[in-house]
């Protein structure tokens, strides 16, 4: 099974979902072509009302332990009540390019 994938399902699974977008970013990164190592996780659930945003993080890394063993190398998470997610106005942050290994090594 895909990475990606796995986390999808592993997410849909431990959490009552109203949003899910799992996107495969490690194109962005110093990595081999195809690679699934770097992800961006936007996940709106009613799991997360009245928990801090450190306690939600935690609860995906529970969740998704085992994938984090097998290969996943980054993990940005955007976690949200409804409530948050209905008056966010600003969107889901886009993510940084990578600087690391030899993207960097221009500079």
């Amino acid at each position: 099974m895909h990475v990606q994938k796995q986390i999808e399902e592993t997410l849909a699974a431990s959490f009552d979902v109203k949003h899910l977008d799992v996107l495969n970013e490690s194109h962005m990164h110093s990595v081999p072509p195809n690679s699934e190592t770097h992800f961006k996780v936007v996940l709106v659930s009613p799991d997360f009302n009245d928990v801090r945003k450190v306690a939600r993080h935690q609860k995906i890394y529970k969740a998704l332990e085992d994938a984090m063993k097998n290969g996943i190398h980054a993990l940005a998470l955007h976690l949200y009540t409804e409530d948050e997610w209905n008056t966010k106005n600003e969107g889901v942050p886009a993510s940084p390019n990578c600087m690391g290994g030899s993207k960097g090594d221009n500079l």
